[in-house]
C-alpha cells in the first residue's frame, strides 16, 4: 500500500483540509462546515493506468505527482473492491496472451457499487478480428464489459456503460454511466452529496434551474423537490445519459437541453433565440432556485449575473479557490446559510464544497 494511503491517518488529513477551508472562508461569516467523510479505502469507482512492459512481465503504472515518467504500482487500495479484485486477474490474462498484450498502452476501469465493471484497453496498433475474439473470450472469463481503443477505432464488446444504483433517503436511483462521460469518482460521497442537496431544497416552491447537469446526477434526485426542472449540459454523451436516466427513474417534470451555460444565460436574458430551445417555453417557468455544479474554473461573470437574480442558490464546487471568488462576488446580495465539505478525494489536497445561499 502507498504510504500516503494510510487509513490510520485519514482523520488527521481530513481535519487539515477542513481547517484550511475554514480559514480561507472565515471572512465571509461562513457557518461551521458540515463534514461528509469518505470510506478510507476502496472509494474510487474509476481509474486509469499505464501498462508498463518489461520482458515477459507487465505492470500497472501511474505517474507520481511532480514527475513525468510512470512508475509501476504494487496495489491500488483506494480502488473499489470490484476494481481491486479484477486488476491482477486482468493483468495475468494480458501477460499470457500476446494478442491482448502487444502494444497495449493503458487500461481504464469504470465500476459500480453493485459490482459492474467496464474495462477499456488502449493500444498503439490497429485492433483486428483476432483481437476481437480474444477480447470476447476475456470479457466472458472475467465477467466484464470490454472496450478496445486505438487511434480512430473503438471496439465495444458488450456495452460501453455501466448501471449504478444509489440509495438516497430510502429511494434507489439508477444511473447510466458511459465510458467517456463524466461521473462522480467517489460513489459513497456522491450519495451524501445527493442527500445534502435534497435536504437543503426540501419544501421548495416553484421551479429549479440547473446549470452543468452532466448525466443528470443531481437532476434525478432533486426533481421531486420542485414543480419543474430545466437543466443544461453541453456534452452530447452526458445529455443522452441524462435523458435516459430521467426516463428510467420515472422523472417526468425535468427537461435537459444541450447548450452551454453562457448560451442558456443569453436565452433567459432574451439576448437571442436558440433553435435548440424551440420546444421550451422559457416564460412559463417560475424559477425559485438555481443549482450550479461548474467546472474548476467556477462561474464566469455573465453566469454570476444570472445567479445573482435568484433568491436561493445551491452551489457545488470542486475548486475552493474559484468558489471563494464567486462567493465574494455574491456577498453583497446573498448570505451563506449552509456550508458543507465532501471528501471526494481522500489523501489529496482536493475537497469538494457545497453552499446554500439565500438573498
Amino acid at each position: 500500500m502507498n504510504s500516503a494511503v494510510d487509513p490510520d491517518h485519514y482523520e488527521m488529513q481530513l481535519a487539515r483540509k477542513v481547517d484550511s477551508v475554514r480559514q480561507r472562508f472565515r471572512h465571509l461569516a461562513t457557518p461551521e462546515p458540515e463534514i461528509v467523510r469518505s470510506p478510507p479505502l476502496h472509494f474510487r469507482m474509476r481509474a486509469e493506468f499505464r501498462i508498463w512492459h518489461e520482458g515477459d512481465n507487465s505492470f500497472y503504472a501511474m505517474t507520481p505527482p511532480g514527475e513525468k515518467k510512470p512508475k509501476p504500482i504494487d496495489g491500488f487500495a483506494i480502488g473499489s473492491r470490484p476494481m481491486v479484485e479484477l486488476m491482477p486477474r486482468l493483468l495475468d490474462a494480458i501477460e499470457n496472451d500476446d494478442t491482448l498484450r502487444r502494444k497495449l498502452y493503458a487500461a481504464e476501469f469504470l465500476t459500480t457499487l453493485s459490482g459492474e465493471v467496464l474495462v477499456t484497453l488502449i493500444y498503439h496498433r490497429r485492433l483486428d478480428e483476432v483481437w476481437k475474439q480474444r477480447g470476447r473470450d476475456l470479457a466472458r472469463t472475467l465477467d466484464v464489459h470490454l472496450i478496445g481503443r486505438s487511434r480512430g477505432q473503438k471496439e465495444v464488446l458488450g456495452r460501453d456503460y455501466v448501471m449504478e444504483t444509489l440509495e438516497v433517503d430510502g429511494v434507489a436511483y439508477r444511473y447510466q454511466q458511459v465510458e467517456t462521460g463524466f461521473t462522480q469518482p467517489n460513489a459513497e460521497v456522491n450519495r451524501h452529496m445527493l442527500a445534502w442537496t435534497r435536504e437543503v431544497t426540501r419544501d421548495s416552491n416553484g421551479d429549479l434551474l440547473e446549470l452543468y447537469c452532466g448525466n443528470g446526477n443531481f437532476t434525478v434526485a432533486l426533481a421531486g423537490n420542485f414543480d419543474r426542472v430545466l437543466a443544461n449540459e453541453v456534452s452530447k454523451v452526458s445529455v443522452r445519459s441524462a435523458h435516459y436516466n430521467l426516463e428510467i427513474n420515472g422523472i417526468g417534470n425535468a427537461q435537459v437541453v444541450r447548450m452551454s451555460s453562457e448560451e442558456l444565460t443569453d436565452a433567459l436574458n432574451g439576448v437571442r433565440p436558440f433553435r435548440r430551445l424551440r420546444h421550451v417555453d422559457l416564460d412559463s417557468y417560475r424559477f425559485s432556485t438555481i443549482f450550479v455544479d461548474p467546472p474548476r474554473a467556477g462561474l464566469d461573470e455573465n453566469t454570476l449575473d444570472l445567479v445573482r437574480a435568484f433568491d436561493r442558490i445551491v452551489y457545488i464546487s470542486c475548486n475552493p479557490a474559484t468558489l471563494l471568488a464567486n462567493l465574494e462576488a455574491l456577498a453583497d446580495s446573498h448570505r451563506i446559510e449552509r456550508f458543507a465539505v465532501f471528501d471526494q478525494f481522500p489523501y489529496t489536497e482536493h475537497l469538494e464544497c457545497g453552499v446554500l445561499l439565500c438573498r
